[in-house]
């Protein structure tokens, strides 16, 4: 077969695939969409086709599948209409191809051009201390104007991640730590559980493979007996239910990877003593005005039959979640004492449960709640509108919006805010309005003063005194977790230090003058000289006394018109010091060696983290900082997420090339039962058996539990496999768990 005959096969097989992916997506819209719809979509997707007609993904196939694949989960996994279909198509093209916005505008009109504009990346970004802050910026503020905007982009990150496995690790890596970050909690927020979850098991797939597939291959294992276990359950509940003459369908489901493994940890238990693996969900099909009392009625009839647990117990039918979600929760004993969780709802929560903020719409009102979006969207606004320039700065305020947790307090009139758990006095002042927050000099929680930075608890009634001349100051930042409280405080400051800079800059203006240089160019060389970010950054000091501006002059003369600094003889020793920063050559030894960036280590100055102590044989990545070198951590590092998210361009690849004769520190937890006198010898002498230094040993017991901390010094991850397993097999010992410092 000849090359021609090759390339005419592969045009062939891909108009095929293209073909085959635009009908199923025209199957999800079945029902959906008018002429004038059909005419737009078959328009986009020919416009989207031709662009991409020369780009191929990283897997080989082409990359028009993309965007039609996106457009399908818009449809058929989030419930929105012809007009994201139409951008979910035409999503990348302004970014990848010559197509512009203006194109898009001209022939699909302003609306679909806004939304396709609020998906394109930035192209200013390189420049930014963060670009992926930057877009996450761009992506978000779109919030408030067109939540479909957001929703795509969701829609567009769960594709990519399903297709990660033909991406080089490093990236792979970085895009799982951006959806930890940021997408799964937003998913969350927007009551897109499904995506969630589906978020949170590819990023532990890529950031903890190995736990992933245990997980999932005991899950696997125990398929059959967890089947008929939740038939054992049903069985005696069907006629029960019955009785109550309402249709309901019953589902039995397993939990997800990531929440297992997450319970493995936190408990400290294995797999084998995780009872509640798996959830029990009975929907019931009744009109809005019954939903609550049937649901209670189901509820009723479940605990005639099983015993339940009763802090175990959620009414979120009463007073749905942050996020809209509805539904009952309880935890009840099944046969063979094990535990269920229970999920009761209606058909119309169950929907939005699984479609979010796109089902909210269809339901708006129904259940007589005030609107939980509208209120949340809200805060975004006021986020968005405090002004606050630093898109990292923006991002963190944001994320603390994302909360998966609330609390319901009350003000004196009974009104109810809703907060995130752990929120403050303080924040509930800025709840209520921005001025409130601004000007609050004393709060009482329950008619008792507490202090400004006292957590708030269920129920609480709250209730806040002003004073006109209060301010906010930098230490009230402490006092605070909610997105909208911290920014608008940052605000105040940032105003308060602009009106201070004023008076600086004056100083400067003066001094400036006397010298005879130009002011701008006197300026920027001083910002240099101090390696302030910004100009306000130097007159806020001036202001502030931060620094003596006459001392600093003396370093410094007047020479046609500029600031000029002047020379100084450099020390001896101060020569010989090598410059900080990614380039330089090692200043120690013992260190194992690595590729970085694919290059030798030798030509940089690197440290291991003490924050995850990565041990050769462990998934690392190297991190440029601003001020230490570079330091290398493990993938699963617990401050990965936060670095890859907010500072990808300063991450590059690294991979361990030999480690001979180096140890490294591993920290292990140990549990388990205290029998008495014995365990510290049996630990220390089955270490010693493994022929493994111990660098340090602590240990302690209480009513019959013991917990022990022993750091080891080990050559690699085989040898701290060995450790593991070996302690994990002594008598009384419960659970061994590398530690996350």
């Amino acid at each position: 077969m000849t090359t021609t005959d090759i390339s005419t096969e592969r045009a062939e097989e891909d108009k095929r695939l293209i073909m085959a992916a635009y009908r199923n997506l025209l199957r999800t819209l079945e029902g959906k969409c008018d002429e004038k719809d059909k005419k737009n979509i078959r328009a986009a997707y020919e416009l989207a086709v031709d662009a991409h007609k020369t780009q191929r993904r990283k897997s080989g196939e082409p990359y028009v599948l993309h965007p039609i694949e996106v457009a399908r989960i818009t449809v058929d996994e989030i419930g929105l209409g012809p007009t994201a279909v139409i951008c979910a198509l035409l999503h990348d093209v302004v970014e990848d191809t010559p197509v512009t916005l203006e194109d898009i505008r001209k022939q699909f009109g302003e609306k679909v051009a806004l939304i396709v504009d609020g998906l394109t990346k930035l192209d200013s970004s390189f420049n930014a201390d963060s670009p992926q802050a930057e877009n996450f910026k761009k992506v978000l503020t779109t919030l408030t104007e067109d939540v479909r905007v957001v929703l795509i982009k969701m829609s567009d990150r769960l594709h990519n991640m399903r297709t990660l496995g033909a991406m080089p690790r490093h990236k792979q890596l970085k895009i799982a730590a951006e959806t930890s970050y940021i997408y799964a909690p937003l998913a969350h927020r927007l009551g897109l559980y499904g995506f969630k979850t589906e978020f949170q098991d590819l990023c532990m797939k890529i950031t903890e493979p190995d736990a992933y597939y245990s997980v999932s291959q005991k899950l696997k294992e125990t398929k059959a007996a967890r089947e008929n276990y939740i038939e054992e359950f049903i069985a005696p509940l069907r006629t029960e239910l019955d009785d109550i003459g309402v249709p309901y369908r019953i589902l039995g489901r397993p939990k997800s990877i990531y929440s297992i493994w997450n319970k493995i940890k936190t408990k400290k238990v294995p797999f084998e003593e995780i009872y509640d693996l798996f959830a029990v969900r009975i929907i019931v099909d009744v009109p809005p005005k019954k939903e609550k009392s049937v649901c209670w009625l189901v509820y009723s009839t479940i605990t005639d039959i099983y015993r339940p647990i009763p802090e175990r117990l959620k009414d979120w039918v009463t007073t749905p979640k942050a996020n809209g979600y509805e539904s009952l929760h309880t935890t009840i004993i099944g046969p063979k004492g094990r535990y269920v969780e229970v999920q009761i709802r209606s058909e119309r929560m169950d929907e939005i449960s699984e479609k979010g903020f796109a089902a909210h719409w269809k339901y708006k009102g129904v259940n007589g709640q005030p609107d939980v979006f509208d209120t949340w969207l809200d805060s975004v606004r006021d986020i968005l509108e405090s002004g606050n320039e630093n898109a990292t700065e923006f991002i963190n305020d944001f994320k603390t919006n994302l909360f998966s947790e609330e609390v319901f307090v009350y003000t004196p009139k009974g009104d109810m805010k809703m907060l995130p758990k752990g929120a403050t006095a303080l924040d509930f002042a800025f709840s209520i309005h921005t001025d409130v927050g601004y000007h609050a000099t004393a709060i009482k929680v329950n008619n008792k003063l507490v202090p400004m930075g006292h957590q708030l608890n269920n129920g609480d009634q709250v209730s806040v005194t002003t004073n006109k001349s209060q301010k906010p100051s930098e230490g009230w930042l402490k006092w605070v977790v909610t997105g909208k409280a911290r920014s608008k405080i940052r605000s105040a400051m940032k105003e308060e230090r602009r009106r201070r800079g004023r008076d600086g800059e004056e100083q400067l203006r003066r001094k400036f003058k006397n010298m005879n240089v130009d002011f701008e160019s006197a300026v920027n060389t001083l910002v240099k000289y101090f390696n302030y970010a910004h100009f306000a950054d130097l007159f806020y000091a001036v202001a502030e006394e931060e620094i003596n501006i006459t001392t600093v002059l003396k370093k410094f003369k007047a020479e046609d018109g500029k600031l000029v600094p002047i020379p100084t003889e450099k020390k001896e020793e101060e020569k010989k010091t090598p410059v900080k920063g990614s380039r330089v050559l090692r200043r120690f030894n013992g260190t194992p060696k690595l590729l970085i960036g694919g290059e030798s280590s030798e030509q940089y100055e690197y440290s291991f983290a003490t924050c995850c102590s990565p041990v050769l044989g462990d998934d690392i990545f190297a991190y440029i900082t601003a001020t230490a070198g570079m330091k290398i951590h493990r993938a699963n590092c617990a401050n990965a997420e936060h670095l890859m998210a907010n500072y990808g361009y300063r991450i590059l690849k690294a991979e361990w090339v030999s480690g001979a004769n180096t140890e490294f520190v591993a920290n292990l937890v140990i549990t388990g039962v205290d029998a008495g006198r014995g365990i510290i010898q049996r630990l220390t002498q089955e270490i010693n058996d493994l022929d493994i230094n111990i660098r340090s040993f602590s240990i302690s017991g209480h009513e019959g539990y013991f917990e022990g901390k022993i750091a080891l010094l080990v050559n690699n991850t085989d040898q701290l496999t060995l450790a593991v397993k070996s302690l994990q097999n002594l008598d009384n010992v419960s659970t061994v768990i590398r530690e996350e410092v």
